[in-house]
């Protein structure tokens, strides 16, 4: 505990010189001095986001619209400067620093919060969600809801959803069916799901970083991996695996984050400032993020990529069933809630 407390101190002491946010250690008192008392609309606040992706990627249009809406809504009282291309930190970082109040919001995959909350590890499991439409009828149910507001218990606040689309195979050679996944190495992202995952579907998993999965591929260490479509593009990944199958085996949407102790130090109606445009904000990067990917498709299409939708989604699905059974217990709440949204 007390080493935690010497961290916490330390890291207020190398903010003070650039967070205009005062009261670290408390992680969200107003800023003194700044207010708009006399105009009788409350105090002044400037905050920051802590963002991945560079300036134009979709979540960082989302981020930015998010803060023109809150400084709209709040009449310029809040302001949230957004910094990109991990300035702040990449997401495993930001979040630590969010949930201390040292950062007051960041956007970030679902992917890495299963380690901050294990509820939202349900997204990693394979073929979940039958397609874009199915995945946002869960996030917008009560069930969506319920997995946003559990964040709470770990010092965080969920505001809402972004999109990240579907991630599917890509492979230097043919792939056109499931079968054509046998003995495989395909690259992953180092983790045990994603291992069985592989194993599942007759493929050799080949957990390795990001970064070298391009000179793998041209070397033949790996002859596959997977990412969706924007990656695939901007990656260059396409120059020598030509071969995409649509399968999305894997829905793993983003989600925008404030400091609970923040959060809990604005008034009612500033919340719900914050709240709304969060909401709002949602529609504009889910249209960003669709004409991206649409771009994205285009591009790797004029670079030679042959794209194959699959024709038999249940045979993919019946290969992973013992995986799903193996976690049902784990996650049998959220993946009820998942179906029904289907049915709805």
């Amino acid at each position: 505990m007390m080493k935690r407390q010497k961290g916490k101190g330390l890291l207020c002491v190398l903010l003070a010189g650039i967070v205009t946010f005062t009261g670290c250690s408390a992680g969200g008192a107003e800023n003194p001095g700044t207010g708009n008392e006399e105009q009788g609309s409350g105090s002044t606040y400037n905050f920051r986001l802590a963002e991945t992706h560079p300036a134009d990627y979709p979540t960082t249009k989302g981020d930015m619209k998010f803060a023109e809406l809150v400084k709209e809504k709040s009449g310029g009282r809040i302001t949230i400067d957004v910094f990109p291309s991990a300035q702040l930190g990449e997401e495993k970082s930001a979040i630590e620093q969010v949930q201390l109040g040292a950062i007051e919001f960041t956007r970030v995959s679902t992917g890495p919060m299963a380690e901050f909350n294990k509820d939202f590890g349900v997204f990693s499991l394979p073929y979940i969600f039958n397609d874009d439409n199915h995945v946002w009828k869960f996030l917008q149910s009560d069930g969506g809801t319920k997995l946003l507001d559990s964040l709470e218990s770990s010092g965080l606040k969920g505001l809402t959803y972004y999109s990240s689309g579907s991630r599917s195979f890509y492979s230097t050679k043919p792939l056109t069916k499931l079968e054509d996944l046998k003995g495989m190495k395909i690259r992953v992202i180092e983790n045990k799901l994603n291992i069985e995952i592989m194993k599942a579907l007759g493929a050799n998993a080949t957990p390795m970083a990001y970064g070298e999965v391009y000179s793998a591929l041209q070397t033949g260490i790996i002859d596959a991996a997977e990412n969706n479509y924007p990656s695939y593009y901007s990656s260059k990944h396409f120059e020598i695996a030509k071969n995409y199958i649509l399968d999305g085996h894997q829905r793993v949407p983003e989600v925008l984050l404030v400091s609970k102790q923040v959060w809990d130090t604005l008034s009612p109606e500033d919340q719900a400032i914050v709240k709304e445009a969060a909401v709002e904000s949602t529609a504009f990067q889910r249209e960003e993020w669709a004409k991206y990917e649409k771009e994205s498709e285009e591009q790797v299409r004029a670079g030679g990529a042959v794209i194959t939708e699959i024709s038999d989604a249940d045979a993919w699905k019946n290969a992973v069933k013992p995986v799903i059974e193996k976690y049902r217990s784990e996650y049998g709440e959220i993946l009820d809630a998942i179906e029904q949204a289907k049915a709805e």
